[in-house]
């Protein structure tokens, strides 16, 4: 004889609970859940009349993952935001690489869609930020 050791864990006792509130009354027998027919050990695995009860299963599968069906991440993480508000209160210096030349300046304040970037010896910018391509401290510039 052949014992295995089930060790279940939470989200195997919350699964079952799920299928069993899932099942129709029709598959309910004296108040308890129906267990499913066919491939028991004990008729010899002969599968006659178990093309309803893989039916049946297939279906309180397919209800269990609609159940489990996890909610997407939040599309806003306030990186970014955090990050703006960090260099804006540093006054760090920044260079700002766009589709074709770099801005040196510091972030005065940013918005949804644009920052404002003040440069010494030139005008400031309010660059719109589809048009950056990335950005970095001036400090880490290579070759300095």
């Amino acid at each position: 004889m052949n014992r295995k050791l089930i060790r279940t864990t939470l989200a195997d006792v919350k699964a079952k609970g799920r299928d069993a509130a899932v099942q129709p009354r029709e598959q309910r027998v004296n108040g308890s859940p129906a267990r499913p027919s066919g491939g028991s050990s004990s008729d010899g695995g002969s599968g006659g009349g178990g093309g309803g009860a893989a039916a049946q299963r297939a279906a309180q599968s397919a209800a269990a993952v609609q159940v489990r069906k996890r909610t997407p991440p939040p599309t806003e993480t306030s990186a970014e935001i955090f990050y703006y508000k960090k260099q804006i209160d540093a006054h760090t210096l920044m260079v700002i690489v766009l589709q074709d030349e770099e801005i040196e300046g510091t972030i005065e304040w940013y918005d949804r869609n644009a920052i404002k970037v003040n440069r010494k010896g030139s005008p400031n910018l309010l660059i719109l930020k589809h048009n950056i391509k990335y950005m970095y401290k001036a400090d880490e510039r290579e070759g300095e």
